[in-house]
């Protein structure tokens, strides 16, 4: 019993002399999770992840989403991720910082993506998160919207709905709702 606790004190010195006596801050599953997400990422070219804190934050990035078709064609969308201590047990939390006209998405940047919430799985990874968020430039759900009225056009006038995108994408109103130009 002696000889395991003199081993772990001995690894303790080792770790700290290779950090120059720094004590090393010791990672949470999340984090050493995370890490391999972000080092496996399979980003298509139209998406970019940033750490706006430092590479020493991995809980906290920003991805930019800049679709390559469909009715988002041309503009360029930021997402903030948040991600727990406890992940992957627990979806990390996306808003959306581009205020768009989306059916998916809030004027509040509140995302509805199914793999966010109840289908959630520990499976599930990062790249994962990314892809279903270009997805839904790509092909917008009027079936399970956060902004109905979007949802409806989309659903009764995809004809409007595509003018309202391309209005509001440019820096316009649709509505009485000011969208800031994202294109």
């Amino acid at each position: 019993m002696i000889k395991l606790f003199k081993v772990k004190e001995k690894q303790r010195e080792l770790a700290e002399n290779a950090s120059n006596g720094i004590p090393t801050k010791k990672q949470s599953a999340g984090e050493l999770r995370l890490h391999k997400d972000i080092s496996e990422l399979n980003l298509p070219k139209s998406c970019n992840i940033t750490f706006p804190n430092g590479k020493d934050d991995l809980m906290n990035f920003e991805v930019s989403i800049r679709p390559d078709e469909g009715y988002y064609l041309g503009g360029t969308f930021f997402f903030s991720f948040t991600v727990s201590p406890i992940y992957p047990h627990e979806a990390p939390k996306v808003k959306c910082k581009t205020k768009v006209y989306h059916p998916n998405i809030d004027l509040e940047g509140n995302v509805c993506l199914n793999i966010l919430r109840e289908d959630w799985k520990p499976v599930l990874n990062i790249n994962t998160v990314i892809y279903g968020l270009y997805h839904l430039f790509t092909e917008p759900n009027d079936e399970d919207p956060l902004n109905h009225d979007a949802a409806a056009v989309l659903r009764d006038n995809p004809k409007l709905f595509e003018s309202n995108v391309r209005r509001a994408m440019a820096g316009g109103y649709v509505g009485q709702t000011f969208f800031p130009r994202c294109m």
